[in-house]
């Protein structure tokens, strides 16, 4: 069961206005949590040098081990959210978001290491994750105060992450399939409405109580976009 489902009753648009603009402030400053965790967790896995040996592995070893990190991944971040909306225990909701950051900087890691080592790196990291961030400030305004409602976005939201993941699958199994930069473009265009939704179910479905586990699902599709912002950037090269 979900978190709305669960509290559907008690959502945030039905409190006071204080008690909804605290609780959006602590959304966010949790999804700045989440946030400063991932870069922790990233210059560990660079100081060790493991960020470099994954590069090494991944690289060396094909697009089948990219999709075994995929994997990987995608358990890690379910494990995260179910944990994340234990609303009766903070600790295990807390362990959903720092699992969460620690599963985006497992992925990044290998991705960050390529990034450094054909393009020096910092200027390009630097200027994607400002656009991703202007970006998704936007889209945060525009899903917290437009009257429209957005909930017609989640269908769109999932069957194209599903096509996407298609997409990534097959083109590990036919060599011709290259996911080039019109398919960063689609990915970014569909985390910018994944971030416009989510904004939107946030206020209107979940709990005052609810703000890390909906910290947790912005995170997740800033990091999304952040990735495929940093992809275009890439193939600029």
């Amino acid at each position: 069961m979900s978190v709305q489902d669960s509290y559907r009753p008690t959502a945030a648009i039905n409190a006071p206005e204080t008690d909804r603009a605290s609780f959006m402030a602590k959304v966010y400053q949790h999804v700045g949590l989440a946030l400063a965790a991932f870069i922790g967790f990233e210059v560990v896995l660079f100081v060790t040098g493991i960020a470099e040996e994954m590069r090494e592995f991944f690289v060396n070893n094909g697009r089948f081990t990219w999709l075994l990190l995929l994997g990987a991944f995608m358990f890690i971040q379910g494990f995260a959210a179910k944990a994340s909306t234990n609303l009766a225990d903070p600790g295990k909701q807390y362990m959903g978001l720092f699992v969460a950051a620690f599963g985006q900087a497992l992925i990044f890691a290998p991705f960050l290491s390529l990034v450094f080592l054909e393009q020096g790196g910092g200027n390009t990291v630097a200027q994607a994750a400002v656009v991703t961030l202007v970006s998704f400030a936007l889209l945060t305004a525009i899903g917290l105060f437009t009257r429209k409602d957005l909930s017609f976005l989640r269908p769109i939201v999932m069957w194209g992450f599903g096509l996407a993941l298609i997409a990534i699958v097959l083109s590990a199994f036919i060599g011709g399939i290259q996911l080039g930069v019109w398919f960063s473009l689609a990915m970014i265009g569909l985390s910018g409405a994944a971030i416009l939704y989510k904004t939107q179910e946030i206020l209107r479905t979940y709990p005052i109580g609810a703000h890390v586990p909906a910290a947790v699902a912005l995170f997740s599709s800033l990091m999304t976009m952040f990735w495929y912002v940093l992809r275009l950037f890439m193939s600029r090269r």
